[in-house]
């Protein structure tokens, strides 16, 4: 499908100045680009595969429409991401119900449970699992999968155990027929090259280093939250993302090694599996991932109808704040270019879908 071309603020056309300028002014100035209210929203603890609790917010607007169902990257909890919490205020505006939670080992969902990470093995039927619940709590279908990073790899894990549940879904109230399906932002696709890839550049090393002490702070919230539950020299030793799940991860999940975890777990692996529309924005020029995974993502979109891919020469890594230019282009409203795209593709397969 041909698309219009996402443009940048000159200024911003360079992955790694996106991707930092985004990350570190954005929690700060996002409120004053931030043109819908924040919406009232209730806190609900979920319950996900195996049990495990995750926390969770809700927003119902009045006579919502659909349901949008997200969560973030690798680090950090619901009230520090802002990105996604930008999400919630656009949706609800738009008339959709918004649910949002922090994912296994992160924020609250920590504090409730020592159980790790698994990049989307679980985290899946997590995502079933909580549009069950929400559609109880008055949250309609279709469901809307979301998240972007490595919240994108879990999306793309929520909308293939979506497309099973009639096999392992007995207890849910929930028909397959109801997750319309996903729609992720800069997902993550494949650990192996990009962390490889990663720790090479001098750059890429430092933005590697600063998530890695977010995971060991993840991990000492943990131990704190749950004594004996997760061992105290692991995660000391746990100073890099492979550390982290070579020391805390693997083994609870029956992997000999980090490499095998990562390909399990792959979301480039997934990609021909899934059957629901998708939506992947993804820009070439994103710094945290491997340049060589593009011409495969091309490829495995490209074989499978049921994948839309926006490919972006610009953008970075979660960034897509949009030039004036641009915005006019898409008669969009601010400068939230991917949530833009992402809420108006939702859109149009509603119609296509007829509901």
């Amino acid at each position: 499908m041909t698309h219009p071309v996402y443009t940048p603020p000159w200024w911003l056309a360079n992955g790694l100045s996106m991707t930092l300028y985004t990350s570190l002014r954005g929690s700060r100035d996002y409120k004053k680009f931030a043109i819908d209210p924040e919406p009232t929203y209730q806190e609900k603890i979920f319950t996900g595969a195996s049990g495990v609790p995750i926390f969770g917010i809700v927003a119902i607007p009045e006579n919502p429409r659909a349901t949008i169902i997200g969560t973030y990257g690798i680090t950090g909890d619901l009230d520090n991401q802002w990105f996604l919490r930008l999400l919630e205020r656009k949706a609800c505006a738009r008339g959709y119900a918004v649910v949002l939670f922090d994912w296994r080992a992160h924020g609250k969902t920590a504090d409730l449970s020592p159980t790790l990470t698994s990049d989307g093995l679980y985290e899946g039927e997590d995502f079933v699992r909580i549009a069950a619940e929400a559609k109880a709590m008055g949250c309609p279908a279709p469901f809307w999968f979301t998240g972007f990073s490595l919240g994108g790899q879990l999306a793309l894990w929520g909308v293939k155990a979506a497309q099973t549940i009639a096999t392992w879904g007995e207890d849910l109230e929930l028909l397959e027929s109801e997750i319309g399906g996903g729609a992720v932002i800069c997902p993550s696709l494949d650990s192996n090259r990009s962390l490889n890839y990663l720790v090479k550049d001098r750059w890429g090393r430092r933005l590697e280093q600063a998530i890695a002490k977010q995971l060991k702070k993840l991990a000492w919230r943990i131990y704190e939250a749950h004594p004996g539950k997760i061992d105290r020299d692991a995660i000391e030793r746990a100073n890099s993302i492979w550390g982290f799940d070579h020391e805390l991860v693997i083994e609870r999940l029956g992997f000999s090694s980090v490499e095998e975890y990562y390909d399990a777990s792959s979301g480039l692996h997934l990609l021909p599996q899934l059957k629901k529309p998708t939506l992947i924005l993804y820009a070439a020029d994103d710094p945290l991932f491997e340049p060589t995974i593009v011409p495969d993502l091309q490829a495995a979109c490209a074989n499978n109808p049921a994948i839309d891919l926006m490919l972006t020469a610009y953008g970075g890594h979660v960034g897509y704040i949009s030039s004036q230019a641009c915005q006019r282009q898409f008669k969009d409203p601010d400068c939230w270019w991917a949530w833009n795209r992402v809420l108006e593709w939702c859109d149009r397969q509603m119609m296509i879908e007829g509901k």
